[in-house]
């Protein structure tokens, strides 16, 4: 997987100053559109869309300073309809004008990527593969912030805002495993797996019951199969390491790839922090053949 990543990569680099083919790219890795974005995302930590503007403009950089080309021909040649579009692009992105690089004689570089597995071990990866008919989660619901380490002050505050009323009613919904209180992530913003990114949380339960569901937010999800990781250990810290391993290591070097589909995590007992059980659920599929 590793191996098709990087050629995707190198792809995309012959392709900066003209159109790139998703569906080429979707041949190339042997892979969903959907999966090789967050692919991408949770190795990268920036989404793709950001990825190519920035190499793009990175080498408009080069362009303007090195190969005296005129504002107007490096908008175009990068694609951009208007010079107006462009100078706002990268005056974001570098915190200069394009007009500003020849005159300060400025450079900035955002280097072509390229990906390596390391693995580093300490954390246990115990997973199932499970096939789960189609069910609901039914719960509370609020776009918070990406957050990769400690605990998201805007999902505590979306819990704290659940009423027992509305508690037990959850619970009354709730008819599979795991019986209990999950938190599910989705519609993560463009695509994107970074840390300045948003994304829906939804607090609530699992349940394949017809019914109104009151007030409550309802996702439904479609029969799909589950790759389900199980941890145990200090809380969120081992959770977390599990969730990075995943991204890491498991996703590029298993035979399955992501479906587009809410992420479901729960935990146990909370009262002794230091051993708390998690599961991490991720929809997947077997890879297409390249």
């Amino acid at each position: 997987m590793l191996k098709s990543l990087n050629e995707a990569l190198d792809y995309i680099e012959s392709h900066l100053n003209g159109e790139i083919d998703y569906n080429e790219l979707e041949r190339i890795t042997g892979t969903s559109d959907y999966h090789f974005r967050r692919m991408f995302s949770f190795l990268s930590g920036i989404s793709l869309g950001e990825y190519v503007r920035n190499r793009k403009l990175s080498n408009a950089t080069f362009d303007l300073l090195h190969e005296g080309m005129s504002v107007t021909e490096t908008a175009f040649k990068y694609g951009y309809e208007s010079v107006d579009g462009f100078s706002r692009a990268f005056r974001d992105w570098s915190g200069i004008s394009p007009s500003e690089v020849k005159k300060n004689n400025t450079l900035k570089a955002f280097p072509k990527l390229s990906f390596q597995l390391t693995i580093q071990g300490g954390i246990n990866m115990d997973y199932k593969i499970e096939k789960k008919e189609s069910f609901k989660i039914v719960g509370v619901k609020k776009r918070v912030p990406i957050q990769f380490e400690g605990e998201n002050q805007e999902i505590i505050e979306l819990a704290k805002s659940i009423t027992p009323e509305q508690r037990k009613k959850l619970h009354d919904y709730a008819n599979m495993e795991p019986n209990q209180v999950v938190n599910a992530s989705y519609n993560f913003e463009d695509g994107c797996m970074e840390e300045k990114g948003s994304l829906d949380h939804m607090i609530g339960l699992l349940t394949t019951k017809e019914s109104d569901f009151d007030a409550f937010e309802v996702v439904e999800v479609p029969s799909l199969t589950w790759a389900i990781f199980s941890s145990k250990g200090e809380f969120p810290k081992v959770m977390q390491e599990t969730w990075a391993k995943i991204a890491s290591e498991w996703l590029p070097s298993s035979d399955y790839e992501l479906v587009e589909a809410p992420n479901i995590s729960f935990t146990g007992d909370l009262s002794d922090r230091n051993n708390v059980y998690s599961e991490i659920w991720f929809a997947v599929k077997k890879k297409r053949e390249i």
